[in-house]
């Protein structure tokens, strides 16, 4: 059956559909016809001598179906005739003339037995062409090719852009990120069938290839970096700034537009999308004048940076709130009962996805993925030089589902199925497009380290610091064992007994006073696997002399930890080094490079100052360029005065995430650090062994070069008075969920 319905053409599958919506919208507009009638005194569809409801339904039939003839046919010529009309004067009349329309649908039924009173024909003609017009549009919510008929006529409102008289029309660039979806999880979705456009074009047209991000493996740096080519000073998602007392987060609009005034005043370039650019979905702008959902402007919009692509352009069209309605509704739905069976399964690791969080995803895999779509098809269609959209489904269900599963199975399907609705828009825009597809990051898997010990890093760094520990930390065995090794560790650098009651803060609250007089209370941040201590009373970075003069346990504790891979602080001996568990202490200046590694595989290990034998990189197991990507972050003036990046394991590929995230990314560790470059083949080839956003960008910028892309005006990013307007640095420092 599958094989005989597949060789049916598509352009009779299509007229099958169509014909199908034609006699759906017939059958309700005629039960609506006949409610109405049972409900209106003046309205009726019978004869005086009173007819069998064989005989009425079929009246009804036939005033609907007249009616509905009467609405495709005529109607257009009358309001092409009344385009002089002023638009209230029309509005008045719509009802009158659709009143009129129905009166001679009911006169056109043969033995008269239709009849209205003209008053009642205006009531009864407003509520058919409701019924009828929601009915199609909700009968056209999976239909693609309605859905883009819908917004061709959106977008039609604007007169689309034609090439150069006598020049061939130089291509434009759609850039489609898939946010958090690793060059592993696409190879796979397209070897299991799962992504069947981007198999096709593998096959024919595109080129795949991993690249690698720096340490901070998230959206906020990898975005812009690619966006604007500079990233400098994005030492993770979260972080605090003690030169000012603020507390950076990268999706926070006001964050994001500091952000992106600094790339600017860095690179002296105004982005990637300056010069006839769009920028859809995204952090940062880009440059771009064409904007829609872009946290960076949001905080403040001008008349300019006004988009007909954005929330009110699409909404405008019943159809599209419909569709994207309807789709909000079963995405919820389908969060529930897939949370549901997780639970039922009992299944492991697993973190909660009650409260809002089935309408946070529903938001992120729904509405913003239709918004955006639909902004880069009119972006399309009015022939725009490049445009640069972000698609942030996969990421957000990965965070709570793992990013492989049979939940993020579901979206990478979807996500591309909305990649094909691009590609077929595409075929109908006034110049060429290049669709180029990639990704900002990749996503481990893994138990939560709260989840595996039993309490969180800020629980950690507070024992280690000698103050109270949240009473929420549970006695299971794995966290019995960290507090265990906490206790150890203070009662070596301390040189005295400490006991149960001390860590409870009980008979120790003398000793965590006398430790909290010495220095404020430590900021503790989480970005994925990647942890940020801070302590604000310093107004430098501490070395590690100065911290282990303070709390002379902190970082033994957090280096022994075996849910913790390493830490990076600064030295006043030996410059910044490298503490990893077994006393592991390594200047990074001291770091194999991987072409070191490679060159001498079998090199002994070498003592550290300790005297004891320690490898030669404790950063190799993180993988290539790892120990080049910790001293890019060392060099940063806003890096934490202890970073704190988690396990990994190379056989599982498995991280444990500081946050509430068994799918995470942010520091090394795994296919998080590997996104993907998916470009079509007569583009140049990128350089192999791409690193690092601003790299990324760079090939970005190249490509556009060679269609005549944008150049770069400087005063697209706001100013540092207006970017400072919403970034006040007289207050106290802000506290999130994670510290």
């Amino acid at each position: 059956m599958g094989e005989r319905r597949g060789r049916i053409p598509a352009r009779w599958r299509s007229a099958a559909r169509a014909l199908l919506r034609v006699i759906t919208v017939w059958a309700v507009s005629t039960l609506t016809l006949l409610l109405l009638a049972g409900l209106l005194p003046d309205f009726q569809l019978q004869s005086a001598d009173g007819d069998s409801l064989t005989t009425i339904a079929f009246t009804a039939a036939l005033g609907a179906g007249a009616f509905g003839l009467l609405s495709a046919l005529v109607w257009p010529l009358i309001v092409r005739a009344l385009l002089l009309v002023p638009a209230l004067v029309l509005g008045l009349l719509v009802f009158f003339l659709n009143g009129s329309l129905l009166i001679v649908a009911l006169w056109l039924i043969p033995d008269g037995r239709g009849a209205a009173a003209p008053e009642t024909a205006v009531v009864v003609a407003a509520v058919m062409s409701a019924v009828a017009s929601a009915t199609s549009t909700a009968l056209a919510v999976r239909d693609d090719d309605a859905y883009r008929r819908r917004l061709y006529r959106l977008t039609d409102r604007t007169r689309p852009r034609t090439a150069r008289a006598g020049a061939e029309p130089v291509p434009g660039t759609v850039f489609l990120q898939l946010d958090g979806v690793g060059h592993r999880v696409l190879s796979e979705a397209v070897a299991d069938g799962l992504m069947s456009t981007v198999a096709d074009w593998l096959a024919t047209t595109h080129t795949l290839t991993p690249w690698r991000t720096d340490w901070s493996s998230q959206t906020g740096a990898s975005q812009l970096g690619i966006l604007h080519g500079s990233n400098e000073d994005v030492p993770a998602f979260r972080w605090y700034e003690k030169d000012t007392g603020r507390l950076m987060v990268s999706n926070r609009p006001a964050s994001a537009v500091e952000l992106q005034r600094r790339a600017v005043e860095r690179t002296g370039d105004g982005g990637l999308l300056t010069l006839d650019g769009a920028s859809r979905g995204n952090l940062f702008s880009g440059g771009a004048d064409q904007l829609a959902l872009v946290l960076s402007v949001a905080a403040r919009r001008g008349r300019r940076n006004r988009s007909r692509s954005g929330y009110f352009a699409y909404f405008s069209d019943p159809a599209n709130a419909v569709r994207t309605a309807g789709s909000f509704v079963a995405e919820v739905l389908r969060e529930m009962r897939q949370s549901t069976g997780a639970r039922l399964r009992r299944e492991s690791p697993r973190v909660s996805r009650g409260g809002l969080y089935p309408f946070v995803r529903a938001f992120a895999t729904v509405v913003e993925r239709d918004v955006v779509v639909a902004a880069v098809m009119g972006d399309m269609l009015a022939g725009r030089t490049a445009v640069y959209a972000d698609l942030v489904a996969y990421d957000e269900v990965a965070h709570h589902s793992g990013p492989q599963g049979r939940d993020t199975d579901q979206v990478l399907a979807r996500l591309d199925r909305s990649i094909a609705l691009i590609a077929k828009v595409a075929e109908h825009a006034p110049r060429p497009y290049r669709i180029v597809l990639l990704s900002d990051h990749g996503q481990s898997p893994g138990e939560t380290f709260e989840s595996a010990y039993g309490l969180t890093l800020r629980d950690l760094v507070r024992a280690g610091c000698g103050l109270p520990v949240s009473r929420r930390v549970r006695r299971t065995r794995s966290g019995s064992e960290a507090r265990d090794a906490a206790r150890d560790a203070l009662r070596s650098a301390l040189h005295r007994p400490v006991d149960e009651a001390e860590e409870a803060g009980q008979d120790g609250a003398e000793a965590a006073a006398v430790a909290a007089a010495r220095a404020p209370e430590p900021v503790v941040l989480a970005s994925g696997n990647l942890g940020l201590v801070s302590f604000p009373g310093v107004p430098h970075r501490m070395t590690r002399e100065e911290i282990d003069r303070l709390h002379p346990a902190l970082l033994r504790t957090l280096a022994h930890h075996p849910g913790i891979g390493f830490l990076l602080v600064a030295s006043e001996e030996h410059g910044s080094v490298v503490l990893a568990r077994d006393g592991v202490e390594v200047p990074i200046a001291e770091l194999a490079e991987p072409a070191d590694q490679a060159d001498a595989p079998d090199a002994p290990d070498a003592p550290d100052r300790t005297g004891v034998a320690a490898p030669r990189d404790p950063l190799a197991v993180f993988g290539p360029g790892a120990a080049a990507a910790v001293r890019r972050t060392d060099g940063f003036p806003h890096v934490a005065d202890i970073m704190v990046n988690s396990m990994y394991d190379p056989e599982t590929g498995t991280v444990h995430a500081f946050e509430e995230q068994i799918g995470s990314h942010g520091g090394l560790g795994g296919d998080q650090a590997l996104p993907f470059l998916l470009w079509p083949r007569d583009l140049p080839a990128p350089p192999d062994g791409l690193v690092g956003a601003e790299a990324v960008h760079q090939v970005l910028r190249g490509w556009l070069r060679e269609g005549e892309g944008p150049q770069v005006p400087l005063e697209i990013s706001p100013s540092k008075r207006h970017a400072e307007a919403f970034l006040p640095v007289d207050e106290p420092v802000m506290r999130d969920k994670h510290g």
